[in-house]
């Protein structure tokens, strides 16, 4: 049995729980807040864990094997880092850096210490993404795909308002690209790989981050349009084009339903039923690894490369955070 601390007392903490202790093969250990009322009033839901407010006494518990991050994005690494030092096995919530570096450096500390590190990014994980690249072979030469997550933040009127939330500000290493547009980037390089060429853009708001934006990923015979916004909805689904017939996923992130269309038309839904929490995969595959102990190098392939093209966006869009300026053992 996995004893688990999560840092982080929000929902998707709450949710990541959910799904830990119904995969049976975790516990609930510790709870870590640098409030002491937000983690007693947090841990209460739960059966008797242990409250930290300080990170090095997380990192040096015997009482905790791996730590759930889901800090704001800023803090992953220097967590992540600490955590990895100490022997502790850690799953951080995507994206697992600001940066690429950060994020070469904090696969290095790993490996130097013997412990697991698994983004926890749940797409690739999900019984529907396995069937969506099944029937990518089914469709003829792909020649076109659209992989779009666009969603009105519910923090964007406190924006409009003059505030300053974490979602739109550089200091937290946020915005459109490092957030919802995360899973069209993942998603592309999960299924793909890394591009050929990358083309983007975005529309930068006051605050010096992405509110939403676009980008071209060139590969041998097709391109993928990635679309993301926080600043706007969007209820079309993502598509994928072959010569042969097109396949459509509904919500890329969670694959609720993969549809394929062949000329006529017919569409026929071949999806498979997942676990209402989507999050019960990646945390069933974080345990496996930690069991075995032994990273999956294709996941750390993915997770370097999704970081290495999220770095070359900014780049290109003009997104740049402070982190960006810290020097690294890399």
């Amino acid at each position: 049995m996995i004893r688990l601390a999560v840092i982080g007392t929000n929902w998707i903490t709450d949710q990541f729980i959910e799904a830990a202790l119904l995969t049976g093969s975790y516990r609930l250990s510790g709870v870590y807040s640098r409030n002491t009322e937000s983690a007693k009033q947090f841990s209460e839901k739960y059966v008797s864990p242990e409250i930290f407010t300080d990170l090095d006494a997380l990192a040096q518990s015997a009482l905790i094997d791996a730590v759930y991050i889901a800090s704001p994005n800023s803090f992953h690494a220097p967590q992540a880092e600490q955590l990895l030092k100490a022997g502790k096995h850690v799953i951080c919530e995507k994206p697992l850096a600001s940066n690429y570096q950060l994020a070469k450096q904090l696969y290095q500390t790993a490996r130097d210490n013997n412990v697991i590190l698994f983004e926890a990014f749940m797409t690739p994980h999900l019984p529907n993404f396995t069937v969506l690249k099944q029937e990518l072979n089914q469709i003829g030469a792909l020649r076109k795909a659209t992989i779009s997550y666009c969603q009105f933040s519910s923090r964007y009127p406190k924006y409009l308002n003059g505030e300053n939330p974490n979602t739109f500000n550089p200091e937290f290493s946020n915005g459109s690209i490092m957030d919802i547009g995360y899973y069209c980037v993942g998603a592309a390089i999960a299924l793909f790989g890394e591009p050929i060429s990358i083309k983007a853009q975005a529309h930068l708001l006051d605050s010096g981050v992405d509110g939403n934006g676009s980008a071209i990923f060139q590969y041998s015979g097709f391109d993928v349009v990635i679309n993301h916004s926080k600043t706007s909805d969007s209820y079309l689904p993502s598509e994928f084009q072959g010569e042969e017939a097109a396949l459509q996923v509904e919500m890329i992130s969670l694959c609720n339903r993969v549809e394929k269309i062949t000329r006529g038309p017919t569409k026929q839904d071949v999806s498979v039923e997942q676990v209402p929490n989507r999050m019960f995969y990646e945390a069933k595959a974080f345990a496996k690894q930690v069991e075995e102990n032994t990273m999956d190098e294709h996941d750390i392939e993915r997770s370097l490369i999704v970081s290495k093209v999220l770095t070359e966006i900014r780049k290109q869009t003009g997104v740049v955070f402070p982190t960006d300026a810290v020097p690294t053992d890399v």
